[in-house]
């Protein structure tokens, strides 16, 4: 998984990914995908920066 701290910040919140998918406006398969590979839409780090309360830098922090 590219980006661990996505995935530690969505279960602090308690948010399945599902969930998540429908704060950000798209898909489950699509944020599947992000996790998976990357390539996330900056609208959509800035949209998760907001929600999680945290920087993008962080969000996209390799190793916690």
């Amino acid at each position: 998984m590219p980006y661990p701290n996505i995935n530690a910040e969505r279960s602090r919140m308690g948010l399945t990914i599902e969930e998540l998918a429908k704060r950000l406006g798209v898909t489950r398969k699509t944020v599947y995908n992000w996790m998976a590979h990357g390539n996330i839409p900056q609208s959509k780090l800035e949209a998760m920066s907001s929600l999680f309360n945290c920087s993008i830098d962080y969000l996209l922090k390799k190793n916690p």
